[in-house]
């Protein structure tokens, strides 16, 4: 009975071994069948595959298009300088040699003008300044040596060949004097006298005055003259953006730079001609003060000889 069992079981055993070969046999066998039919599905899956790269080749062709549209882009390797420097070019010089030498003919010729009429302000204020301390210190010398004459003649001694207005205003006296010989109305004398004394009075303030007059055009007009040039080149300037059709600052501020100077230089010619011009009519006004001072030392000393004349008449008519 026992072998009869053993039997069974190694019988049982023997068949689970012989499938256990097959089956290890059927499978290394499996992979070689199907080796040819997996090396042939890569072929046919060749064009799928190749697809693909022709979309990944396709950015390149779109970018050949852009120098046609006029589009540009820059290096990789260069991306940052370009957002930091993104105009290559040197700035604009804004000194003021090169912003006239840059602005509109109209431009320029405003700032010559400008610029000479600075010039003449100047050159009038060195001029008067030496005119008015030389005419007021002679005058003051002259009053200075008339002031112990008794007579006219004794005045026009002490002057000498000096002249001047006090020189002027003595002959006119004497002159006169002499036209009126004879006549014994010492009022008439006076008169006549004293409307001399003015004409010469008037034209030594009409000549102590030359110059004054530009100084005051100066001073009233050459702000608008350089308001004139700036309005004329914001004006082209303004024109020059329509045309670029840019608002960058970097294009506009030349222009505008180039027409204030105009402005500036305007104010430059006008402020100190103002200033020269209140200054002279206060040292003018005192100098035509001092001038009618030696009209009246002229008359007072006419007076005297007249008195002297006629005191003597007057002895020798009661003799």
């Amino acid at each position: 009975m026992f072998r009869t069992s053993l039997r069974r079981v190694s019988l049982a055993a023997a068949l689970i071994m012989g499938s256990l070969v097959s089956s290890a046999i059927a499978q290394q066998n499996g992979p070689q069948q199907n080796g040819p039919q997996q090396s042939t599905a890569p072929s046919a899956q060749t064009p799928a595959v190749s697809a693909p790269a022709a979309k990944v080749q396709a950015p390149p062709v779109s970018s050949a298009s852009e120098p046609a549209t006029g589009v540009t882009q820059p290096p990789a390797g260069n991306a940052g300088a370009s957002l930091l420097n993104p105009d290559p070019s040197p700035p604009h010089e804004l000194s003021p040699w090169s912003m006239f030498m840059s602005a509109d003919i109209v431009v320029q010729l405003v700032m010559i003008g400008l610029a000479f009429a600075s010039l003449v302000t100047w050159t009038i204020c060195i001029a008067k300044l030496a005119e008015l301390s030389l005419a007021r210190r002679a005058l003051r010398a002259a009053l200075n040596k008339i002031g112990d004459a008794r007579s006219l003649a004794e005045a026009q001694m002490a002057l000498g060949a000096r002249e001047g207005v006090l020189a002027s205003l003595l002959a006119s006296a004497m002159h006169e004097a002499r036209l009126s010989a004879g006549i014994s109305s010492d009022a008439g004398i006076k008169e006549r006298a004293a409307s001399s004394f003015a004409e010469i009075v008037r034209a030594e303030s009409r000549r102590i005055r030359l110059g004054m007059g530009l100084l005051a055009t100066i001073g009233a007009t050459s702000p608008f003259v350089g308001l004139f040039g700036t309005v004329w080149g914001i004006m082209n300037s303004f024109i020059g953006i329509s045309k670029s059709q840019t608002t960058n600052l970097a294009v506009v501020a030349p222009g505008i730079a180039e027409a204030l100077l105009a402005t500036a230089l305007g104010l430059v010619a006008a402020i100190p001609a103002v200033i020269i011009y209140n200054y002279f009519a206060r040292v003018t006004r005192g100098y035509t003060e001092l001038v009618g001072r030696a009209s009246g030392a002229a008359g007072r000393l006419l007076s005297r000889d007249l008195d002297r004349t006629h005191g003597s008449l007057s002895s020798r008519a009661a003799e």
